[in-house]
């Protein structure tokens, strides 16, 4: 499976490196195409010797190769992913102009296109730049679209590329659509959770040692969100109690931040009226310390002890309280997945326990991917590699199945 990353001429084009990286990592073969001032910021043997393959920059390089270069990689990609685009490419693919061999990629390219813009603030404002997006758009480009921040021009505003993470995880999700077309679109316009109040947790917790230190984990808090984001688009009413992570929530919605364990579990009680479907996916700490400095602890010859405690079970709580909801846990192995996922579901007592090993590469915790195995009373459905969204949908399938099955025996 390949995929071509064009790169385009402006500061973050070094953010690129990251996007290559993270396509590497779903195990997709990545082509690098770059402008020629595309090289001006980032050398093109870099992203050489990262991909593995020798990168495109002229249109009319001497070659070996009989083929037209342009169209048999127009012909051989899954995807053409451009990060970052600048105002100069948009111009030139809403309009038709090929006069590079990335711009003449694109239109020969039948495949999907996916575009992450970068620029001044005032250039993606600029009127023109959004004609051209929103020209774009109705083309059937998709757009990740770029974030407010501190910019190379040393102002603030919207212009800055998107976070790496992002643009993979939504370049996972195009793939596996054009991949499988049936089994991804199969929740297309699907409204299976009008009605249902889902109260979602995501992310780790933070436990406090002293004011600069703590005890927390690696957690991103992707898989809860794309949990989120599913329900809602499936109708639900989503309420997200979110620990620390760097994500922007789903603007649908009800969003509670907390920070430890404790701040956590409160949450849930308060958000817990009414829910009709409550999906444990953050990772909380299991430990914190017994007290917290109020000032920071200074460095000494000698080592420190710290002595810690159980923090709160939360997925044991409201499963003790749990009705005719549907409770769903996650848990996170690195050995003896399924058998300890299994242990989980009898010892806490919740509907389904979604189960993962966070030591893989490609699955777990800070990728965009994941491979989980939903484990219930009565089956085990190991699932492949696939984008958290993706997965999302699957434990969402699962949830549905489950709530039919209780309606049918009540």
């Amino acid at each position: 499976m390949k995929v071509a990353l064009g790169v385009t001429g402006c500061i973050g084009a070094y953010k690129a490196v990251e996007v290559l990286r993270g396509l590497q990592k779903t195990g997709v073969s990545v082509e690098v195409v770059m402008t020629r001032n595309a090289a001006n910021f980032v050398a093109p043997r870099t992203f050489q010797a990262i991909s593995g393959n020798p990168v495109v920059s002229e249109m009319f390089a001497p070659t070996d190769d009989p083929q037209i270069k342009h169209i048999s990689l127009a012909q051989e990609i899954e995807l053409l992913v451009i990060a970052p685009a600048t105002a100069n490419i948009l111009a030139k693919m809403a309009h038709g102009i090929a006069d590079d061999f990335l711009s003449t990629l694109y239109i020969s390219t039948t495949a999907p296109v996916l575009v992450a813009p970068a620029m001044n603030a005032e250039m993606w404002r600029h009127p023109a730049t959004q004609v051209n997006v929103r020209i774009l758009r109705e083309r059937g480009v998709e757009f990740v679209d770029p974030e407010d921040g501190y910019l190379a021009c040393q102002t603030v505003g919207p212009g800055r590329l998107a976070e790496s993470a992002k643009v993979v995880e939504r370049a996972v999700g195009i793939i596996g659509e054009r991949i499988s077309p049936a089994s991804s679109r199969r929740n297309a316009g699907t409204r299976d959770l009008l009605g249902e109040r889902v109260l979602i947790t995501a992310g780790p917790t933070y436990e406090a040692i002293d004011p600069v230190r703590g005890i927390t984990n690696r957690s991103s808090g992707r898989m809860g969100y794309a949990v989120a984001d599913a329900a809602l688009d499936r109708g639900a009413e989503v309420t997200l109690v979110t620990g620390p992570v760097r994500l922007d929530p789903p603007a649908r919605a009800n969003t509670v931040r907390v920070r430890s364990a404790a701040e956590m579990l409160e949450a849930v009680r308060a958000g817990m009226t009414n829910t009709t479907v409550f999906v444990m996916a953050a990772a909380v700490a299991d430990y914190r310390p017994v007290q917290s400095n109020n000032q920071k602890i200074k460095k000494n010859a000698g080592n420190l002890v710290l002595e810690l405690e159980r923090t709160e079970d939360i997925l044991a709580e409201v499963c003790r309280t749990k009705g005719d909801r549907i409770v769903v846990g996650f848990a996170a192995e690195t050995e003896n997945v399924i058998v300890n996922a299994r242990a989980k579901l009898v010892a806490k007592g919740c509907d389904l326990i979604v189960a993962n090993d966070v030591s893989a590469d490609d699955a777990g915790f800070d990728v965009p991917t994941n491979i989980v195995t939903l484990v219930s009373v009565d089956e085990t459905t190991e699932l492949p590699l696939m984008s958290k969204r993706e997965a999302a949908d699957r434990i969402l399938n699962e949830i549905v199945k489950l709530q039919k099955a209780s309606s049918a025996v009540a």
